[in-house]
């Protein structure tokens, strides 16, 4: 356990991806930024790859997974560490520069059957070609920090066929999609050889190269993001993951809105700063826009080939008049705000373990430990049944709070 404290700082854990940005991370944490290094993840949680460490008060950290493994009662709770036996979520602060995967999330039985598969098949954890490096499923829930830019889904059936027919090179789909769907539609072109995609696109990519440069372009157009595929890129192959930029949902979240990824559901995050929460997991089953390994027959094997309309989740008042609760059907994790002025007091009883980020602003934690300064990009844990207050000791303070749905608590 944390010694006999009850909450303790956390200090998360940053991943170098080449898509993340320079500056975000750094800035918001409290480091002085590398020249030339990428700071895409900071990760708050237990997961094995990358545990957080609780910095207790004698000064000595440990890895938060270890402190779990422990004491799993006194730390998640009874009824969370029956049904999970770990700390069932994992959260992230994001910094998107350059466009992510296509890529899709098993659920819970695909990851296991997945999982078992690769280790019988001798594929190491930490190799490239591996795709399940865990048993568990992902779901996920992000909420803007900046204007956030995504793909999500498969447009409606309506719009995918409108946009079938605005693209000349597209035209010859439209029987294919007529007979076949929205599955036929997409398998035809993963599976499509590369000669026949760079055969194809090769018109479209230079039509729109053109509009880009020409300034016709901008972030609510396929185009513009078909345009940043190629930078840098000019005489490669092209990738077939263009085709999803138009068959899937182009998405803009505003700050303080969220979505939520289900398994099976394409997406793909193209620019921005987001607070993403999800099952502890990182299992990813790519298929484009990545030199990361793809498979595209897993793919197909998981993807929901159905037209959507993305839904845009608002924060919901909870108990408290300073929290807002987004809301998801997932049953690891609960992620809200809250948003406090100078003298406002926000008072909770965990009903679990929690991890609360201070996003903006100061704020002093009072728990049974004493009193805890919290500053700009600074987290603690908060051990399953206890008590504490956070007040404001800024205007406009902005603090994250994950957490495990109340029916999955400690009572």
């Amino acid at each position: 356990m944390i010694g006999d404290d009850r909450v303790a700082r956390l200090r998360g854990t940053i991943q170098h991806y080449a898509w993340g940005g320079y500056n975000f991370i750094p800035l918001l944490i409290g480091l002085i930024p590398e020249p030339g290094v990428t700071y895409a993840e900071y990760w708050m949680g237990a997961h094995e790859k990358a545990p957080s460490h609780v910095v207790r008060r004698d000064g000595t950290t440990r890895a938060l997974n270890e402190f779990i493994k422990e004491q799993p009662d006194k730390t998640l709770g009874p009824r969370v560490a029956k049904r999970y036996g770990h700390l069932p979520f994992l959260m992230k602060v994001m910094d998107v520069r350059e466009m992510l995967s296509i890529q899709v999330h098993p659920t819970k039985a695909e990851a296991e059957r997945g999982y078992a598969r690769e280790n019988k098949m001798g594929i190491l954890l930490d190799s490239p070609e591996r795709n399940y490096k865990d048993d568990n499923h992902k779901p996920e829930l992000e909420i803007a920090l900046s204007d956030f830019w995504l793909l999500y889904g498969f447009r409606p059936h309506d719009q995918l066929q409108a946009v079938l027919a605005q693209v000349p090179e597209f035209h010859s789909f439209q029987p294919l999609f007529a007979s076949e769907g929205c599955f036929g539609l997409y398998k035809y072109v993963m599976e499509m050889p590369q000669e026949s995609v760079n055969a194809l696109l090769d018109p479209v990519v230079e039509r729109t190269l053109q509009q880009h440069h020409a300034g016709a372009l901008d972030e609510s157009s396929p185009g513009y993001w078909v345009a940043k595929t190629r930078e840098g890129k000019r005489g490669e192959d092209y990738d077939r993951g263009i085709f999803s930029i138009y068959f899937f949902n182009l998405v803009r979240l505003k700050p303080g809105q969220a979505t939520f990824q289900e398994a099976g559901i394409p997406h793909a995050y193209l620019r921005g700063q987001v607070i993403e929460i999800m099952a502890n997991s990182d299992n990813v089953i790519r298929g484009g826009l990545t030199p990361k390994h793809i498979d595209v027959p897993e793919l197909l094997r998981l993807i929901v080939c159905r037209g959507i309309i993305t839904e845009i989740i608002e924060g919901r008042q909870s108990g408290s008049p300073y929290e807002s609760l987004y809301e998801s059907p997932s049953p690891d994790f609960c992620l809200s705000s809250i948003q406090l002025d100078a003298g406002d007091i926000y008072e909770n009883t965990a009903s679990s373990i929690e991890i609360v980020l201070v996003f903006r602003g100061e704020a002093l934690l009072d728990s049974t430990d004493g009193q805890m300064l919290l500053k700009k990009g600074e987290s603690v844990i908060i051990l399953a049944g206890e008590n504490y207050r956070m007040s404001a000791l800024s205007e406009n303070a902005l603090l994250f709070r994950a957490s495990i749905p109340h029916a999955q608590g400690v009572n």
